[in-house]
């Protein structure tokens, strides 16, 4: 069986507003700023935590991810012999774990705040829960564009709940995050579409003004 992998385009905008010089974001947390690493196992935790309840409110069971990987460069877990890619996170169905080039990571987070992790994690989780729930999907560009919505309704309870913060602004961003990151043609037919700007914003939106109910 081909191994598959769901690897993140959405945080391209966020490595080019980095080049930028864009300064650091305030902190998400309403406790104030955490550390890198506190901030990455609080977003598993949270991100897990809340699909966790909404299995259960469907009357289901929520699986864990198996494993949380970090790795460096091309020196990290592969995915059915397919080796990982740098700069880079992935969601990978043999195994049901997901992967991230921490080194990559940490500097967004440096470089952008926090928020990018809170956007990145909940995208690949956004695919270990398709796995799950056994999503078919014709197109690839289909399955991330409801990725990019799961990551939307995510972040959006966690907010709702008081666990994260949001400034005013902070959803215009992430939609012009994800304008940069969008495909510059609209090719469904390509194996590796991942949406233009406007469906990649318009799913977010979705998901973060209406829930993960909506996607």
């Amino acid at each position: 069986m081909k191994p598959v992998i769901r690897p993140l385009i959405i945080v391209l905008a966020l490595v080019l507003l980095a080049a930028c010089g864009i300064p650091r974001q305030p902190s998400m947390d309403p406790e104030g700023e955490d550390t890198f690493e506190e901030d990455i196992r609080t977003a598993r935790t949270m991100t897990e935590e809340f699909w966790k309840q909404q299995f259960a409110q469907a009357g289901r069971i929520y699986r864990p991810i198996a494993n949380f990987v970090p790795y460096s460069g091309r020196s990290g877990p592969s995915c059915g012999g397919e080796p990982p890619v740098p700069n880079n996170a992935f969601y990978c169905s043999i195994g049901h774990f997901i992967a991230y080039d921490q080194d990559w990571m940490e500097a967004l987070w440096t470089e952008m705040g926090d928020g990018s992790v809170y956007l990145i994690i909940p995208h690949e989780f956004g695919h270990a829960v398709q796995a799950q729930l056994r999503a078919d999907f014709s197109l690839n560009v289909q399955m991330e564009l409801q990725a990019d919505c799961y990551a939307g309704g995510t972040l959006s309870a966690l907010v709702e709940s008081g666990a994260l913060r949001a400034e005013p602004g902070d959803e215009d961003e992430l939609l012009l995050s994800l304008a940069a990151a969008g495909d510059p043609t609209d090719d469904w037919l390509n194996p590796a579409a991942h949406g233009t700007a406007e469906q990649r914003q318009r799913w977010f939106a979705r998901g973060y003004r209406q829930g993960v109910g909506a996607c």
